[in-house]
């Protein structure tokens, strides 16, 4: 685990130490339903936190305990969001990039840079690099990753309780057989992002 905490430090360490930086990660571009969020996360630079990695490639267990440890020892974190109808009226990309400055703005501490995860940037209000792959490749990254995920995830499960006909539980309103049947069955809910469903319809 070390070995990959030191590879997961390697982009910050391209920066003298003096340099605050934040990682920056979402959750929810591709769902069908439900908002897009996005953390931003700095941590003591070299901090190891045993099992830290893309957010993806975890269990939900190991996520859950995760999320406590990188809140707890965070410089700073910021949670923000865009709301399906965010998403609906300034596209996915937009609404992304407004969960990312919404989460920046959240920060205790104000960084000297923001690595961005992928391969598309925006005025973020602090300089910013883009780092594809970035949840693999940094830490700070990495933590935002897994502050997003779980957050989205919490709330999808909540909007289970108020939605019971999808499944949101289950898939997180991702576009499984399960959804696009319930979609069938019972149309839309108010939580569904309607841009996302214009070719099921027929529409687009």
């Amino acid at each position: 685990m070390t070995e990959q905490m030191i590879d997961l430090w390697a982009i910050e360490r391209e920066y003298e130490e003096t340099v605050l930086i934040c990682g920056v990660d979402e959750a929810g571009r591709g769902p069908l339903a439900g908002p897009v969020y996005a953390a931003a996360v700095i941590l003591p630079r070299g901090l190891v936190i045993e099992g830290l990695n893309d957010s993806k490639k975890l269990t939900e267990k190991r996520r859950e305990a995760l999320f406590d440890e990188i809140k707890e020892k965070a410089i700073a974190y910021g949670i923000g969001c865009a709301d399906e109808k965010e998403v609906d009226e300034i596209n996915i990309l937009q609404a992304t990039f407004l969960a990312m400055r919404r989460a920046i703005a959240q920060l205790s501490t104000q960084p000297d840079l923001a690595l961005i995860d992928g391969n598309r940037d925006s005025d973020f209000g602090v300089p910013s690099r883009t780092v594809i792959k970035g949840d693999s490749l940094s830490a700070n990254i990495a933590a935002a990753s897994v502050l997003a995920k779980v957050t989205r995830d919490r709330v999808m499960k909540e909007y289970d309780e108020q939605y019971p006909l999808y499944g949101f539980a289950v898939h997180k309103g991702y576009g499984t057989k399960r959804h696009y049947e319930a979609l069938r069955e019972h149309g839309p809910c108010p939580i569904h992002r309607m841009t996302f469903l214009k070719k099921f319809y027929g529409e687009g």
